[in-house]
């Protein structure tokens, strides 16, 4: 048993580690032509596109922990597009990375949620009143927390917010340092185990979509990989979303977790991408207004003005 437990417990660190991973060759190509260089997260739709070797010839790949690294990277100038969730380019455009968003998925509500231990009797999410709640900062949970506290007629001063990296979370969570971990798949899925409990995901709450950001320069300079690129990507999507058991087979080496895992992961997360339009500019906009209302950004960002719908056919 302390084989196994030490075993999962490494794969859970390699998975949050947060090392910038480069892989697939022409790492140093610049923005001005040559290979597109992708940044991708663990578990998302991406993922799937590396793990199948689908990829337009040339691709790049850099691999981050969460969202809110890959848009510094994207600021920096390091990568030409990536996935993240729906908090991260709210705060990327407050920190004033200049990007478009281009694509987008269907919902995923139940792809995160907020875990908490059986043996402390918590029934509702009212319960965690005075409680300390952990959670990755200006990431997707971080607007799933938000909601939960307003549906729920709490605010932040009602609850303990201690901002942890999933790698930093999961043995604050086990070692009750903290009483709930808000986080999502696949490490949500990684720390389901007896004794831990959903106590509430993002269902009627948030749509938890994931999304694609570009940079200016990309966009002018590549379109026509980033073109090529989307299109395989859209591919590599709907080919697993129609074989989902082979989907987990190749993707679990990937991910570095086991088979039933990503399985259970893919069930409840895994959606088809979706074209980006006026609604989704004006859901994220609702978004945003929230976090600049509760001041947790910097004043009011526009996020209708960074959709870009050129490549929406791709997605229809």
């Amino acid at each position: 048993m302390r084989r196994i437990i030490a075993a999962l417990t490494g794969l859970f660190l390699l998975l949050g580690s947060g090392t910038l991973t480069a892989c697939g060759g022409e790492q140093e190509a610049g923005a001005s032509g040559g290979a597109l260089r992708v940044g991708y997260q663990r578990f998302g739709g991406l993922s799937l596109l590396k793990a199948r070797n689908a990829a337009p010839q040339g691709t790049s790949w850099s691999l981050f922990e969460s969202g809110p690294a890959l848009t510094e990277a994207l600021k920096a100038g390091s990568i030409d597009i990536g996935q993240v969730g729906e908090a991260p380019p709210i705060f990327a455009a407050a920190g004033r990375v200049d990007f478009k968003i281009i694509g987008t998925s269907a919902p995923v509500p139940k792809g995160e949620a907020v875990l908490v231990k059986e043996s402390k009797g918590f029934r509702s999410f009212k319960d965690l009143k005075g409680r300390t709640i952990g959670l990755n900062k200006g990431s997707n949970v971080h607007w799933l927390l938000l909601r939960l506290l307003e549906s729920n007629g709490m605010t932040t001063k009602d609850v303990q917010v201690r901002y942890l990296k999933p790698a930093e979370g999961r043995p604050a969570f086990d070692n009750d340092q903290i009483d709930a971990w808000v986080i999502w798949d696949p490490y949500f899925a990684l720390a389901e185990r007896p004794g831990v409990k959903i106590l509430a995901d993002a269902s009627g709450l948030a749509n938890n979509r994931e999304y694609v950001l570009v940079s200016p320069e990309a966009l002018e300079e590549k379109p026509e990989q980033i073109k090529a690129f989307l299109q395989q990507y859209r591919q590599s999507t709907d080919w697993g979303i129609a074989n989902p058991a082979e989907r987990a087979r190749i993707l679990a080496p990937e991910l570095k977790i086991p088979e039933n895992t990503t399985q259970r992961a893919l069930a409840r997360s895994a959606q088809p991408l979706a074209p980006v339009d006026a609604a989704v500019g004006a859901e994220l906009q609702k978004i945003a207004d929230g976090f600049t209302g509760l001041e947790l950004i910097p004043g009011k960002v526009d996020m209708k003005a960074r959709v870009d719908e050129r490549y929406s056919g791709i997605f229809k």
